[in-house]
């Protein structure tokens, strides 16, 4: 007779080695991203590099510290009809430099409206996160291959793109990213020629060299 532990106890061991290496967020994530709870779950999505959780909130939390003062950036005694072109032309470029993270959120809020406001933009955006997330799983368990080339990242999101793209078009996506595009280059354009530029910024333009 063979020694050791019954094959019952031996495939129960198998099995309970096996989900620990499918749940175990260092070895499921391809960035090695662990951690519990909400984290833990979104770091099981197996983000591509770069797009990680981490590295989104770092950009999020950077843009919000260098966020000015929403109370100066409305503010309606510092607008005024540019004198000359030369005048709105220094004026945008030194705003876009100055309020750039103020612009950042006005354009996220325009696509967060745009998709709340679209039920069908929703559901769009929900079959293409599912068609992607399909595709990687089924990656990550064998390679896909087509026409003998391996699906990177990039070319699985343009299969999920293409699979979702008629639910994109019943829903109109391509107006709404006109729109988004359109009511962006607006305020932020009127904004930044028409709000003037403080006392410091004067001084910066005056003292560079022509």
């Amino acid at each position: 007779m063979s020694s050791g532990a019954p094959k019952g106890e031996n495939c129960l061991v198998d099995m309970d080695s096996k989900a620990g290496d499918l749940f175990g967020a260092e070895d499921a994530h391809p960035t090695g991203t662990g951690g519990n709870g909400a984290a833990g779950v979104l770091a099981k999505l197996w983000l591509p590099k770069g797009l990680s959780v981490s590295v989104a909130k770092e950009w999020f939390d950077r843009r919000r510290v260098s966020i000015r003062p929403w109370a100066s950036f409305v503010d309606q005694r510092k607008f005024s009809k540019p004198r000359s072109f030369g005048e709105l032309c220094q004026r945008v470029v030194k705003n876009v430099e100055v309020y750039n993270s103020n612009y950042t959120f006005i354009f996220l809020g325009l696509i967060l409206y745009c998709i709340i406001s679209s039920p069908m933009l929703l559901i769009a955006l929900a079959v293409f996160a599912g068609a992607f997330y399909i595709i990687h799983l089924k990656s990550l368990e064998s390679k896909l291959v087509v026409l003998g080339k391996e699906l990177t990242v990039p070319h699985q999101m343009s299969l999920a793109g293409a699979i979702s793209l008629p639910v994109f078009w019943l829903a109109g996506a391509g107006a709404a990213v006109f729109w988004v595009l359109g009511a962006t280059l607006f305020l932020i354009g009127s904004h930044a020629a028409f709000r003037q530029l403080e006392g410091t910024d004067l001084d910066e333009l005056l003292m560079e060299p022509v």
